[in-house]
């Protein structure tokens, strides 16, 4: 009989909890706009409603604290997995959960990034919190 094992985490950089005020938007060949989850130095995590069924294909993101003010802009980054959290049939709409990783960022942008995670996020994530995965 096999035994259930447990995941393992694979990530390389500690994640940390974003405030709800928070928003990713996606450039070409996408557009489009998600509420940011979490966040490393390596990627992130966001949430957001489409009527699309095809993955995206962002290639570049800004984030945004509502405020207005922009944070981060122009993030290089690829798409690494996506999946669907909730179909609303009625509507169309397909609520989707994406992990980016980040490509290579200059040296302001490492710098705001590091600046961004210490002042706008709420706390490290947990392997066992993860549920974006």
């Amino acid at each position: 009989m096999a035994s259930k094992k447990e995941p393992v985490e694979q990530r390389q950089y500690k994640r940390f909890r974003v405030r709800d005020d928070t928003v990713v938007i996606f450039r070409s060949p996408d557009a489009g706009m998600g509420r940011l989850i979490d966040i490393s130095v390596g990627g992130l995590t966001f949430d957001w409603v489409t009527s699309e069924v095809l993955p995206i294909e962002a290639t570049k993101l800004d984030i945004c604290w509502i405020g207005g003010l922009f944070i981060l802009y122009n993030l290089p980054c690829q798409s690494i997995w996506e999946l669907s959290i909730y179909e609303s049939p009625p509507t169309s709409l397909h609520t989707k959960r994406c992990g980016l990783q980040f490509g290579e960022l200059t040296p302001d942008q490492k710098s705001q990034l590091e600046h961004f995670i210490q002042d706008h996020t709420t706390g490290e994530v947990q392997a066992q919190d993860s549920d974006t995965h």
